[in-house]
């Protein structure tokens, strides 16, 4: 196998099982709030865990998820710098969206996960920081305008792609880009389907676990 075929294979692996971490599940347990997954949407991600009351842990929950998929793109970065002609781009794309597809489909809770907001913020401020900035800004301002958490990450990670390519960056950062929100997009066709009816939950206002994240 050639080093460039290896590292492709690290990437991918590595990434994977460091996406697989289900921080949401680690962090209710350990915190004496029962299984995440038997309360709400059961989605094992920040905003259900918020619904536990418990903001230490939706916060544990948040970084954790962001913070593995950013740790995957690093060890991919510091591969590639240590192998002469190492395909650094590439190597980050490939650490990054399989760390993406163990928070969705993580192994150890049967391939049944997050719909991968945080992770993909993450994923994106490690590689490439001034796309994670803009895609948070506009997270931001849309939450901000409209009080609708799933509106508000579903503009942002459609308009990541385009800033992407309107910085000139490499075309493996733009399909890396690209794959996530697309999985973005159909992990959220329930809420997509809910604003479409006017029925999606406003932040601050009442939930139901049909209208949690």
């Amino acid at each position: 196998m050639s080093p460039n075929l290896m590292l492709f294979a690290l990437a991918i692996i590595g990434g994977y099982l460091l996406g697989s971490i289900p921080f949401g599940v680690i962090a209710t347990r350990m915190g004496g709030a029962g299984d995440i997954r038997s309360v709400g949407s059961g989605n094992i991600g920040a905003t259900n865990v918020l619904r536990t009351g418990r903001k230490d842990l939706a916060a544990i929950t948040l970084l954790g998820d962001g913070g593995k998929g950013a740790v995957a793109v690093l060890l991919a970065w510091l591969m590639a710098r240590n192998v002469p002609g190492a395909p650094e781009p590439t190597l980050i794309a490939l650490a990054a969206g399989s760390a993406f597809l163990g928070h969705l489909f993580p192994v150890w809770l049967k391939f049944k996960g997050g719909k991968g907001v945080a992770t993909f913020f993450g994923t994106l401020l490690a590689a490439a920081w001034p796309v994670g900035l803009a895609a948070g800004a506009t997270w931001l301002i849309v939450a901000l305008v409209f009080r609708i958490s799933s509106l508000a990450a579903l503009v942002a990670v459609a308009l990541a792609p385009l800033v992407v390519l309107g910085l000139g960056l490499p075309h493996a950062i733009a399909l890396l880009s690209l794959f996530m929100a697309l999985l973005v997009f159909i992990r959220h066709e329930p809420n997509i389907r809910r604003l479409l009816r006017g029925e999606e939950p406003r932040i601050g206002g009442s939930k139901t676990a049909s209208g949690a994240e």
